[in-house]
């Protein structure tokens, strides 16, 4: 909420700024619920050994970094840009941006992982008292994985096109897994790494280079 608020002070002065509204924050309560059932739709009796080995809480946050600095390196140093004459869509002023995609990463988590995992856990967990829990898990994380590379497909060069389409991939599984293993926090942790890097650092260091160039 007082993200909304805070993006509605900044609209006459930045003009491609992007506003939540209270409705996007009324669709994250809506999942909220989810998350009193996620460790029943998660955690089956088949699960193997390894996988109830316990991880640190924060690790899921270094492989966001790493994902968010591979992404910084090969998307905005690598690749020719022209000089940016006004922030990309992909980043907003900072401080707003910390704002935005805190609450950006988490209706991704809520939407694309907590809900569709959760639901079809409980479902895997009836059937048959759980009998092909980790099976129907790797079908239902490998869906979900496959959701936010599909919907941003890249343009550009085939090697970029391959390295997207990976790497997006690659990362919504882990957050899968995340979720799996640690819960939800995990996963979100994941993308706030991701997002800490790519959106809202490397926003910074752009919206530096347009002031040190006037713009």
């Amino acid at each position: 909420m007082v993200g909304v608020e805070y993006g509605n002070s900044l609209q006459e002065e930045f003009s491609n700024l992007r506003v939540w509204t209270y409705r996007n924050v009324g669709l994250l309560l809506f999942g909220i619920p989810f998350l009193a059932f996620q460790p029943w739709a998660s955690i089956g009796q088949n699960w193997p050994s390894w996988n109830k080995k316990k991880v640190p809480q924060f690790f899921p946050l270094g492989i966001g970094l790493v994902f968010g600095l591979l992404d910084w390196i090969i998307l905005e140093r690598l690749l020719t840009h022209q000089p940016p004459t006004a922030l990309p869509p992909y980043t907003q002023p900072f401080p707003y941006s910390l704002f935005l995609y805190g609450s950006g990463a988490f209706e991704i988590e809520v939407f694309y992982r907590l809900i569709p995992l959760t639901i079809g856990g409980l479902l895997l967990l009836r059937y048959k008292k759980g009998a092909y829990i980790v099976p129907g898990f790797w079908v239902l994380a490998t869906l979900t994985a496959l959701r936010e590379p599909l919907e941003q497909w890249p343009t550009g060069p085939n090697w970029l096109v391959i390295y997207s389409l990976t790497t997006g991939f690659a990362m919504n599984l882990l957050q899968a897994i995340a979720l799996q293993r640690i819960g939800f926090w995990g996963s979100l942790f994941i993308r706030l790494g991701h997002y800490l890097i790519w959106h809202i650092a490397n926003g910074i260091v752009i919206e530096l280079a347009l002031q040190a160039n006037g713009n």
